[in-house]
């Protein structure tokens, strides 16, 4: 997904990459970040409790970008705040949404936008030559939490070569 589009945070990805001390994959490759004041909010619910989480918050501080109202057409959905401000947001500057949770990404699909998750950017990235390898931060991920179809890995991981 080669874009001019400004990229929209979500929480989980923010966490994740905080988590592997990837962030600077977001910076590398999105040509402007926005992080919505609601995502700032719930990651740093965990912010005392997780160096990786503390300075996830630090980098989203940076990102920031006031609370934004949520669209009729994204509130039905009844997702988390962060996530229903991250697609209204997208929505109203022609961005990329960057989120993990399965139900975000059907909401953001029916409103056509481009996406991109956490295994997304670490895939990406490797094609791009950001990373030499995509696999040990793939590991990294599912050792951090994540639940990642490992069929899915698997093949895209054949088709980086690795």
């Amino acid at each position: 997904m080669a874009t001019s589009k400004p990229w929209v945070v979500n929480a989980s990805p923010l966490i994740l990459l905080g988590k592997l001390n990837r962030l600077d994959l977001l910076e590398r490759m999105a040509p402007s970040l926005h992080v919505p004041e609601g995502v700032i909010r719930e990651v740093s619910q965990g912010h005392q409790r997780d160096l990786a989480t503390s300075s996830s918050v630090t980098w989203a501080d940076m990102h920031r970008h006031p609370d934004v109202p949520v669209l009729p057409t994204v509130d039905h959905w009844d997702l988390g705040a962060g996530e229903s401000q991250v697609i209204s947001l997208c929505l109203e500057i022609s961005a990329v949404a960057v989120l993990d949770d399965g139900e975000a990404r059907a909401c953001a699909r029916t409103h056509e936008l481009p996406l991109i998750g956490t295994l997304g950017i670490i895939l990406r990235a490797r094609r791009l030559g950001l990373l030499p390898a995509a696999r040990p931060l793939i590991e990294q991920l599912i050792a951090a939490g994540s639940f990642l179809d490992r069929t899915l890995v698997e093949r895209e991981l054949a088709k980086l070569g690795e």
